[in-house]
């Protein structure tokens, strides 16, 4: 009788929970570790989720509670920083580009489908090392514990102790120039119009933002910062120096970018961008990382999370039809590497494309733009939503 394999998962953000969720309907026995020693459902800001990505996620059979708490992104809708509209990209009759919700909600979804599954999920496990031999392997925590099993995957991130111990040669995340921050409101007063995102190039820096139904705002925004920051560097800096800053930005842009940011409560939240645009290896032995830890995406694509879940999907379907471990980690990758870092290399041109604040750049922007926006429109990005995961069709051991 075939013993049931272990899966040892490092992480329990999107990637994590999603991997072990398709790992157990595939007939292993996935147990996820998180460093963190409580859940925090209110951590960070609101990501998309990508019609490619809420397949996945229906795919699990938890799309409901995204579709019914989140926006659904129809039309994104482009303006200068004198209020000209510049153009949009979809139509509100058109299928949604996907699913704008709150990150700790989708972190809970997941976590409470895993949970409901049966399946272990350990707090307080900081990764210390990982020791494998030819049939098994050992994680080490912080807290003095170990576990064993036959194979382990890194679902810890950008900054992955996972990668750094199976793969200490590996690129470093490259900082993108540009740091992130939004909030949330309420603005009874401000337009909703269901389905669309407002995008504003902002005299000194770009700005997004939604309305929901109910009036809460999730807004964001991006600008160029100095150096290297690591996110305990940005939190260093005292919350109301952050709030004077990013008021003071948006001072006179137009209507409502200004009333939004003045009337957001609480700190904002401030994030650097940094991604990974290509990694030679994604495994090592009989570990394998995914998601952000082996493709990070910056968030202008708005495809971290989706790319994130593919990977959980794809990954699971290669360790069940393919023998060996090692074996099923290489097609893994031969699978996905190419789709992934095209996205990586997208997501990155399009935040070059938001921060021209030189006159000239934004003469030429604002002139060039409508008719970039216009052929974006025609060809819809299909290549990357309309991406399709059969879980019954088999892995083909070779491409």
């Amino acid at each position: 009788m075939r013993k049931t394999k272990k899966a040892l998962i490092i992480g329990c953000g999107v990637a994590g929970p999603a991997a072990a969720l398709f790992l157990k309907r595939a007939g292993f026995e996935p147990v996820v570790f998180e460093a963190m020693k409580g859940h925090d459902d209110y951590e960070g800001l609101f990501l998309n989720v990508g019609r490619n990505g809420m397949r996945v996620l229906d795919e699990l059979g938890v799309d409901g509670p995204i579709r019914q708490d989140g926006f659904e992104m129809r039309v994104m809708s482009f303006r200068s920083g004198t209020g000209k509209l510049l153009g949009n990209i979809g139509e509100q009759t058109s299928e949604p580009h996907g699913v704008t919700i709150k990150r700790g909600f989708l972190h809970r979804i997941l976590r409470e489908e895993a949970q409901r599954q049966g399946i272990p999920i350990e707090l307080g496990k900081k990764l210390l090392d990982l020791q494998m031999t030819a049939d098994q392997v050992t994680a080490y925590f912080q807290d003095g514990t170990s576990a064993t099993g036959d194979f382990v995957i890194g679902c810890d991130g950008i900054h992955s102790k996972t990668r750094s111990i199976i793969l200490p040669n590996a690129a470093q995340p490259s900082y993108t120039g540009l740091i992130s921050f939004g909030g949330f409101t309420h603005g009874r007063d401000i337009v909703r119009e269901p389905g669309i995102q407002h995008m504003v190039f902002g005299k000194k820096a770009f700005f997004g933002y939604l309305v929901k139904d109910d009036g809460e705002i999730y807004w964001f925004g991006n600008m160029n910062y100095p150096g290297t920051p690591t996110r305990k560097d940005l939190q260093a800096i005292p919350a109301s120096q952050w709030r004077q800053t990013i008021t003071g930005l948006y001072r006179h842009d137009p209507h409502p970018v200004p009333d939004i940011v003045r009337r957001t409560e609480g700190e904002f939240g401030v994030y650097p961008i940094y991604d990974m645009l290509t990694q030679p290896a994604w495994h090592s032995g009989r570990a394998v990382l995914i998601g952000d830890a082996i493709h990070a995406v910056s968030p202008n694509a708005g495809q971290g999370a989706s790319l994130a879940l593919e990977d959980a999907m794809v990954l699971a379907k290669c360790l069940r039809d393919i023998d060996g471990v090692e074996r099923a980690f290489a097609r893994f990758q031969q699978l996905r590497q190419e789709r992934v870092e095209r996205i990586v290399r997208y997501s990155r041109t399009i935040g070059q494309r938001k921060h021209a604040t030189n006159p000239i750049q934004v003469f030429f922007r604002d002139l060039l733009l409508p008719h970039f926006l216009k052929s974006a429109g025609k060809h819809s990005h299909a290549w990357m939503y309309d991406y399709h995961i059969d879980w019954n069709e088999k892995v083909p051991a070779e491409g």
